[in-house]
C-alpha cells in the first residue's frame, strides 16, 4: 500500500510541485494520473521510490516510512519498485536479454556484475518476463534494432525481472504510435491482473487513461482536483484538471499543451 498524507514536494529554485497531497494507493490498483504539463504528474509518481525526495508530510510505501531510508536501505527498498521511462533506457548497443538481466545487478555480488556472470535462475527470469510481454523472440537481437514499441516491452520486462510489487510509469507511450501505444497498454493490464503488481502511469493520453485505467487522479498545480473511478470521470472533471473544456483531439492526447 502507498499512502501519501499531506505530501509538499519544494524545488531548490523554488517552485511548489506537490501541495499537501494525501491519498491512498492499495496493492494491485491500475492507476493513471492526469493533468497538464508542469501539473506535478511527474513529480508524484517519483516521490514514490524517492527519486524525488518530499520536502513535507509523510509517505509510506507498504508500512514504510520513505523519507527516513538512505544508503543500503534506500536501495533495498528500490527494488520492490519498477519504473518505466518514456524513452525506454536501454543500452542500444547490447542485446535484449542483457538489457533484461541488468535488473538482477543489484543482486548480485560485485565480481559477477562486472563480468556479467549472470546465474540460470536469472536468465530464465528474464526470458520469462519477455515472454510476459510478447517479445521472447527478440532476445539475442540488438536493442538498436527494436522499433520503439518493442523497445518499451524490453523497458518493461526489465521492470518484472526485479519482481516488483510496484511499476511506475513516466509517460511510457507518449512516443510511440497508436496501435503501439494500446499493445503497451494491454501489456500493462496483463501484468497488473495476472501478476497483481501496483501499476502507476503518468499519462497525458486521456483516451488510453480512461480505457485502461481502473482510477484516475488529476492533478492541478501540484493540488489534487479529482480521484475516483474511471467511470466518474466526465467533461466537468477534465475542465477541472485543465482548467477549460478539452476538443477531441486533445482528449485523444494529440496536443502539445495538454502534454506532460
Amino acid at each position: 500500500m502507498i499512502e501519501f498524507i499531506n505530501v509538499s514536494k519544494t524545488y531548490p529554485n523554488g517552485v511548489q510541485a506537490l501541495k499537501n497531497v494525501s491519498l491512498t494507493i492499495t496493492q494491485g490498483e491500475f492507476v493513471a494520473i492526469i493533468g497538464l504539463s508542469g501539473a506535478g504528474k511527474s513529480t508524484l509518481i517519483r516521490t514514490v521510490n524517492q527519486m524525488h525526495p518530499i520536502t513535507g508530510g509523510e509517505l509510506y510505501v507498504n508500512g514504510q516510512d520513505v523519507s527516513k531510508l538512505k544508503g543500503k536501505e534506500l536501495r533495498t527498498f528500490r527494488r520492490q519498485i519498477g519504473m518505466v521511462f518514456q524513452s525506454f533506457n536501454l543500452v542500444k548497443r547490447t542485446t535484449v536479454i542483457k538489457n533484461v538481466l541488468s535488473a538482477r545487478v543489484a543482486e548480485m555480488s560485485f565480481f559477477k556484475s562486472l563480468f556479467g556472470l549472470y546465474s540460470k535462475e536469472d536468465t530464465l527470469l528474464a526470458l520469462e518476463s519477455l515472454d510476459q510481454v510478447d517479445i521472447l523472440e527478440k532476445a539475442y537481437t540488438r536493442a538498436d534494432q527494436l522499433s520503439g514499441g518493442q523497445q518499451q516491452r524490453v523497458a518493461l520486462a526489465r521492470c518484472l525481472t526485479q519482481n516488483p510489487q510496484i511499476i511506475l510509469a513516466d509517460e511510457p507511450v507518449a512516443s510511440l504510435d497508436p496501435v503501439m501505444a494500446e499493445q503497451v497498454m494491454d501489456d500493462f493490464v496483463r501484468i497488473n491482473e495476472t501478476m497483481d503488481i501496483t501499476i502507476i502511469i503518468n499519462i497525458h493520453h486521456v483516451d488510453l487513461a480512461l480505457k485502461y485505467a481502473k482510477r484516475v487522479i488529476g492533478i492541478r498545480d501540484g493540488i489534487i482536483v479529482f480521484d475516483g473511478p474511471v467511470e466518474e470521470v466526465d467533461e466537468a472533471v477534465l475542465h477541472e484538471v485543465y482548467g477549460r473544456s478539452l476538443s477531441e483531439d486533445e482528449v485523444m492526447g494529440s496536443l502539445a499543451d495538454v502534454a506532460a
